[in-house]
């Protein structure tokens, strides 16, 4: 990890990126880190655009990711992962949930949707790792935890102990929920397995 680890979340409203992003600065405290976090919300209650930011390290001086410096870009949708492909630094990890959600300007006709988006997104990274996670969470019974599939995911890519991110989910997510979240940890972490 070099001396300061930058992580840009996006997506769309409702898909959990604020929780994401919370859960990642909960593993940094928890293994004695600096982190501060910025968050654009946007138009996210009618399915805009979600940003948040996460700066983890020694001693982090501001919570902002400067333009094409993230080491990794978590993204909840494709599209939104092309959108902010400028925020993701050379040779930066692109990890993206397979999801696809077509905003009402589509649905209507006003514009059109990108065709090929697995290709696109894979000429656009070249460090990329896929990720069904609504598929995942579906089979789970419970699509709201799509963001903890995602954040499995890039468990694998992060030099932090597995029990660390479970301790994480464990003090951020209501207890009804506690066992499918950390279901859907475990199945994000496996679905990255499987590329590999």
């Amino acid at each position: 990890m070099s001396a300061i680890l930058n992580v840009s979340l996006v997506g769309v409203g409702g898909q959990g990126i604020l929780l994401a992003g919370e859960i990642l600065c909960k593993v940094a405290l928890f293994r004695g880190k600096d982190v501060k976090k910025s968050e654009v919300h946007g138009m996210a209650q009618r399915g805009g655009s979600v940003v948040g930011q996460v700066r983890i390290g020694d001693r982090v001086p501001s919570p902002l990711i400067a333009t094409g410096t993230s080491d990794v870009l978590v993204s909840f949708e494709k599209v939104e992962a092309l959108r902010f492909s400028h925020e993701l630094k050379p040779g930066g990890l692109a990890v993206v949930n397979e999801q696809e959600i077509r905003p009402i300007t589509v649905t209507a006709g006003q514009f059109e949707w990108p065709e090929d988006l697995d290709g696109k997104l894979r000429a656009t990274f070249p460090r990329l790792d896929l990720v069904p996670a609504l598929a995942i969470a579906t089979h789970l019974g419970n699509v709201r935890v799509v963001n903890v599939v995602m954040i499995g995911a890039l468990s694998r890519h992060l030099d932090f102990g597995e029990d660390t991110w479970r301790e994480a989910i464990e003090a951020l997510v209501p207890a009804k929920v506690r066992k499918v979240n950390l279901d859907a940890f475990e199945a994000g972490r496996a679905a990255v397995a499987m590329t590999r």
